[in-house]
């Protein structure tokens, strides 16, 4: 595969350094995260700091301009009878569907991501995927969401990924590139570990688990793996990556042990939506059901809330 030139400051990692995983520690340690009860006050703040992550989400062959408006005035109306509510960090759209989505978000503090990228497959050339990437970063993406090339990564030809992720985050100027492991695809624990840290050398700000198109998407201990990549990277150069689990994540408890093991890995400076996502469509109506369940003893009904 032909590779194309990098910037002089970005420089290919050696993966044969990589630690390996220790897979039945990683699975153990997750295993504990379920075990921790939140309550109360705790509970309520962990559930705000949760809407306020949501990359709220709808890519679909169906999507139409009126969805997205109608996205997109959820994301700015989360639930207008419960005042105090935080706003979801982004509407995730298609790269054809920015440019509505812009619009309707208007002067509103909420940012537009799009896939690129050949999303979910990756099956494409160079040059296409650039290109998709600029024309959703010129309708005014401000969050690019790209998937690597699994069947080029599994038959270990880093130097193409790597280079591959390195052209498409200068296409994204200033936008922030969010770079798709779809860790179902890769097979093993020391793969998404070898991945995450291609990934962040080659210059993405965030590491992303899947597309949410392939089964398995998001797990705890994939994530957990995730995690400690980037808490090494930190340590190696000083530069923060963000992280954003994807994909099978559709309830608060799940939710809540995800942000516990973000804590107890990386700590509190990673616990804002500058660093931290959660790539869902109907999170947000289960967070927003257990808060009215915490305000009034009761769960609503989910008639109450707008489909996503």
């Amino acid at each position: 595969m032909s590779v194309v030139p990098l910037p002089q400051e970005v420089r290919m990692p050696d993966l044969s350094r990589v630690a390996l995983v220790d897979e039945v520690g990683v699975n153990e340690r997750a295993a504990r995260f379920q075990t921790r009860s939140i309550k109360n006050e705790s509970k309520v703040e962990a559930l705000h700091m949760i809407l306020s992550m949501i990359d709220l989400t709808t890519l679909e062959g169906q999507d139409t301009p009126g969805k997205v408006r109608q996205l997109c005035q959820k994301a700015i109306h989360l639930h207008d009878a419960m005042p105090g509510l935080p706003h979801v960090a982004a509407v995730c759209v298609y790269p054809t569907m920015v440019g509505e989505a812009k619009k309707a978000l208007g002067n509103h503090d909420i940012n537009v991501a799009s896939v690129a990228t050949a999303f979910p497959s990756g099956m494409a050339p160079l040059q296409i995927k650039l290109e998709e990437t600029r024309i959703a970063v010129d309708d005014g993406a401000d969050e690019i969401d790209m998937v690597i090339s699994r069947g080029a990564f599994l038959q270990g030809e880093y130097r193409y990924v790597f280079d591959e992720i390195a052209a498409v985050k200068e296409a994204c100027g200033k936008a922030h590139l969010k770079v798709i492991l779809e860790t179902g695809e890769l097979g093993t624990l020391d793969r998404v570990r070898r991945a995450s840290v291609l990934a962040m050398h080659a210059g993405a700000d965030f590491i992303k688990t899947s597309t949410g198109k392939i089964q398995p998407a998001a797990t705890l201990p994939v994530t957990l793996v995730m995690l400690q990549a980037i808490r090494d990277f930190y340590y190696e150069t000083g530069r923060m990556i963000g992280m954003k689990p994807a994909g099978g994540i559709s309830n608060a408890k799940l939710a809540i042990h995800y942000l516990v093991m973000l804590r107890e890995t990386l700590g509190n400076a990673w616990m804002t939506p500058e660093w931290y996502r959660f790539g869902a469509s109907s999170l947000a109506n289960d967070v927003l059901m257990q808060l009215q369940k915490q305000a009034s003893g009761v769960y609503q009904s989910a008639d109450y809330f707008s489909k996503d």
